[in-house]
């Protein structure tokens, strides 16, 4: 008899976690649903009339996905009624080829008009890289900025793997075709090799800060170690142009649009998707974050 009461105990228990499960997946699906949309075909909304207007690009979070901001750059510099661009950052940074092809759209647009930079709370590593796009730099003060470099990460459980009893093995095109793979240890010409995958895409860091930040590259490579500033450290270092905030940056880009007043304010819209969309989506950006090695414009540790 005790152990037809502990078997009824653990299958009750079982229920009460199986429904638990169902009901988080439930909230999560839901707020997939009901959070702001995540569509592609987009269009413009404001919230004023009869004044010049300036265009708002906010880039937020990790930067794995290029599309969504490189698609606003594109629309406000080819509407003649937006007459400037404020780029909001609130970054750590990420992938190398999306910050590369947001920095680019953003050089695009400033051809045809100002672009102003603001700053959030962090705008390091690939987060600096595209904000080096704009005209100007807009910083707080205690802005976490710079992490100007590149990594790379990867998962070493060949130990693990023996313990299991699990060995893996590979047929190759190449000696170096796995490297970096999470069930073997480096060799020393793995390193050798990842290392200059890693210092080309470093270089290539340095020089678009040489480049956009006009200095000189022995100063920009003491600096270029990964460390992070204040805001007001990178003014100093001229890794920024003004200490100011977000209603200072809107400004600055009024008057470099000579938009006399208050501007009007300009966002992209995008069509609201269903949760099914939505669901398939997440999915998809986060199987794809996961697989394969890529480079890292990323602030560690922030």
């Amino acid at each position: 008899m005790p152990k037809v009461q502990k078997t009824t105990h653990n299958v009750r228990r079982d229920w009460i976690i199986g429904i638990a499960i169902v009901v988080v997946m439930l909230v999560g699906i839901f707020w997939l649903a009901t959070r702001p949309s995540r569509g592609r075909k987009g269009e413009t909304i404001s919230f004023t009339s009869d004044k010049g207007k300036v265009g708002i690009v906010e880039l937020t979070g990790l930067i794995s996905d290029s599309r969504r901001t490189v698609k606003q750059f594109e629309e406000f510099a080819e509407d003649k009624s937006v007459k400037a661009i404020v780029f909001r950052i609130d970054s750590q940074g990420g992938l190398v080829g999306a910050s590369q092809e947001i920095y680019q759209a953003v050089c695009r647009a400033r051809e045809k008009k100002p672009i102003v930079v603001s700053m959030g709370n962090v705008a390091a590593s690939g987060g600096y890289y595209v904000a080096c796009g704009g005209d100007t730099i807009v910083a707080n003060p205690g802005t976490t900025t710079g992490s100007i470099g590149v990594m790379a990460e990867f998962v070493n459980v060949e130990g693990l793997l023996k313990k299991l009893g699990i060995r893996l093995e590979s047929i190759k095109s190449g000696k170096f075709k796995d490297a970096g793979a999470p069930y073997r240890n480096m060799t020393d010409a793995d390193r050798a090799y990842l290392q200059s995958w890693i210092d080309d895409a470093y270089s290539q860091f340095v020089e678009v800060v040489v480049k956009e930040r006009k200095l000189p590259r022995e100063k920009v490579l003491e600096i270029a170690d990964g460390r992070v500033f204040t805001g007001k450290q990178a003014k100093s270092l001229g890794l920024v142009d003004v200490l100011g905030d977000y209603q200072d940056a809107i400004r600055i880009a009024a008057q470099m649009a000579h938009i006399k007043g208050e501007p009007e304010l300009v966002r992209w819209r995008e069509r609201r998707l269903s949760w099914w969309d939505i669901l398939f989506q997440e999915t998809e950006g986060m199987l794809h974050r996961l697989g394969g090695m890529h480079l890292l414009y990323w602030a560690g540790g922030w």
